[in-house]
């Protein structure tokens, strides 16, 4: 098999120039260039760019150290892994309470991010999501629960800056019926996906907090069918148990 070409060698010097800068933070120019074996101003047009976009970060003494969007991503991606990690046992634990179809998620670019994903152990119906892709806000139930623990002017600019397409014909596409759902939803720390994302999918969702901050959420995905009364309080009552066992963890 053919091994793939790189696409953009500015690409592997601009990488070899980060990797140089985690390793020696405050290097400066020459140094850099010495070791990434590039000339001085073919390294100094990548510094100036990566400078530009926040990938480095150029100081008064003009060396270089790793800029606050590295950072940013690196700080993420570390959170994620705890909160997958710490979370897992209050999953399974919340699973064989109810066994169903649960997901973690965390907020990514306005949607809903999957991180983890338990699927049933005695069911025949499984569920479509996958670990790695995302689902809009305003229409599943991680998402509401997440965006009703949002301040006023976040959830204002979000629905300026989000059209509320339908997926079904339950999809909330007004931006104030979607405002009063969410009242609703901060007050009982619960929300549902009732036939909004999928058509016969019901889902449970709350959000995951520390310290006053949204870090995630989780939800419990069902057939539509099985839902009763007596079921989906039962389905309640154990995510929002888990929801504790969860944030206390965080701590």
């Amino acid at each position: 098999m053919e091994q793939a070409k790189p696409y953009g060698t500015v690409l592997i010097k601009a990488a070899k120039i980060i990797d140089c800068i985690a390793e020696n933070p405050h290097i400066g120019l020459q140094e850099i260039a010495h070791q990434c074996q590039m000339t001085m101003p073919t390294t100094l047009k990548i510094l100036d760019t990566l400078n530009l976009i926040g990938y480095v970060k150029k100081s008064e003494e003009k060396t270089y150290q790793l800029g606050a969007k590295l950072v940013r991503y690196a700080n993420q991606n570390i959170e994620q892994i705890d909160l997958i990690e710490q979370s897992l046992p209050h999953l399974e634990k919340l699973q064989e309470k109810i066994d169903e179809t649960i997901h973690l998620g965390v907020l990514s670019n306005s949607e809903i991010y999957y991180v983890n994903k338990l699927e049933p152990k005695f069911q025949s119906i499984r569920m479509s999501s996958k670990v790695g892709v995302s689902r809009p806000l305003y229409s599943s139930a991680m998402g509401k629960a997440v965006l009703a623990m949002m301040s006023k002017s976040e959830v204002d600019s979000y629905l300026e800056t989000n059209e509320l397409k339908p997926f079904t014909v339950n999809t909330i596409t007004n931006p104030l019926k979607l405002k009063q759902e969410l009242s609703e939803i901060r007050a009982s720390g619960i929300a549902f996906d009732n036939e909004e994302m999928e058509k016969d999918i019901f889902c449970v969702g709350t959000a995951l907090m520390n310290k006053g901050q949204i870090v995630g959420a989780m939800s419990i995905s069902l057939p539509k069918f099985r839902v009763t009364n007596s079921y989906q309080e039962k389905v309640i009552q154990a995510i929002l148990e888990a929801k504790a066992d969860i944030e206390k963890e965080l701590k």
